[in-house]
This record gives C-alpha cells, structure tokens and sequence, in this order.
C-alpha cells in the first residue's frame, strides 16, 4: 500500500504455537523464535478481515486434534483483525501513485504473428532491446494474440522498449530521396544491408559503396555495425527499399 499499489484490501499475518504437555494443549498467539523453537507447532496464518489467503503449518508431533486448530484458527483471526486495524490506521488506502523504488510495469498485446520480429534470430532483437534500455521483457501467446509485459526501474525505459516494439510492429515510412544515418546490419556479395529506421533495412548496392570507384568485397569498405549516412533512391512495390 505503501509502495501505491492498488491491492483491494491490507493482507495480515500472525503466527501461532502449541505446547503440548501430559495431554494438554495450550494454544499460543504471536510466537517468538523460543517459542517456536521449544514448542510444538509454527502454524502461520495470513489474510485479510474477510478471507484467509495463506496457510502454513509446522509440526513436532503427530497429529494435532481438529478442535486445536480450530481454535488456532480463531485466535489467529482475533490477532490477523487487530494487526489489519494497525495498518488501516497507519495507511487507510493505497497511495495514489507508485513509489519511486517501486518496479514500473507495463502489458500490451500484440499481433501474434508479429512474435519472430520482436524476438529476432536467436532472441537477437529482443535482447538488444533489454539491454539498450535496461528492461525486462516476456512474450507470451495468448489465443490470437501475445501479450508483451515490460519491467524496469524508471518509467522511461519502459517507455522506450515500448516505443521500440511498437516501431518493429508498425515501421514508420521511409521516403524517397530521404536522407537518413544508418547502421550496417548484414553484409553481402552484393552489398550492405542498412537499417535506417525501426524495423526498415535497405540493400546498399555494392556499385554504389565505392563512392564512384569499383570494388571488389563489401568488407573492404564497410564492416558490421558501422554507422553511415544514406540516400533512399528507390521503394519497390514490396516496400523494399
């Protein structure tokens, strides 16, 4: 709550104990490392005024009457109640935005087919992603459609992968006659692939790299990754560029 998360209701927890002693059974609330250490029983309840959420028992001997642990479980509800009346008047609600330490989340789905881009050969893309803009990013299948979840410290790089798989999905258009940097991302006989914007790489002809004069290999002029300025002078039908 603290932290701004919107959780419908404060969650509280007590631990309760048992000693055992020539057939008696003495019921413990709130028990402390001795306690627990030289009792019988660490049974540990949690939830919130209307409901149990978790349950989790510990025991030295073997068996424990139904009736003890209902009575357990009365107690525990009696300081489960108390503990929650604390926190509500501490926090009665939720803190409208999220804490600045705490993780920035995001879920969007996108078309299913559109994966194999997001990820790339061999997860390629999708980790360059996380590790330019210090993300975490999942895609899980779901029916029709995949679900994209991004997690990261500061909003900002969230916002940035987002931006990013947004691009690889829907590329913005590159223009004829356009001059655009550019990154070597493949490199052929023929020539050089550039990517020039997200999503959008275009062949560089080999007649075209010498700058007026033959050559024979690509890799002596051009190597992978390098960063270069380029002319858009044609976008064929395919939207090859």
């Amino acid at each position: 709550m603290d932290a701004g998360v919107p959780i419908k209701a404060p969650v509280g927890g007590i631990a309760m104990g048992l000693v055992l002693h020539d057939g008696k059974y003495t019921t413990l609330t709130d028990i402390l490392g001795a306690e627990d250490a030289f009792g019988d029983m660490d049974f540990k309840v949690a939830g919130t005024s209307e409901f149990v959420t978790a349950l989790q028992l510990d025991t030295k001997i073997d068996g424990i009457p139904a009736s003890v642990l209902a009575s357990a479980l009365s107690q525990a509800k009696t300081a489960r109640l108390e503990v929650l009346r604390v926190i509500l008047e501490t926090l009665p609600a939720p803190r409208l935005e999220l804490n600045h330490n705490a993780p920035k989340i995001v879920n969007f789905e996108i078309p299913l087919d559109k994966m194999g881009e997001i990820i790339g050969p061999k997860g390629k893309v999708i980790n360059a992603i996380q590790q330019e803009t210090g993300t975490e990013i999942t895609l899980d299948e779901d029916g029709e459609t995949a679900m994209v979840t991004i997690g990261a410290k500061e909003m900002a790089a969230v916002n940035e992968a987002r931006d990013r798989i947004l691009a690889i999905i829907n590329p913005p258009l590159a223009q004829v006659g356009g001059h655009y940097s550019g990154k070597v991302v493949g490199i052929a006989k023929f020539g050089a692939f550039v990517n020039i914007l997200p999503g959008r790489d275009g062949l560089l002809h080999i007649s075209k790299i010498g700058g007026g004069r033959r050559i024979d290999r690509v890799e002596d002029v051009l190597s992978m990754g390098q960063e270069l300025r380029v002319v858009v002078d044609d976008i064929d039908p395919n939207g090859k560029l």
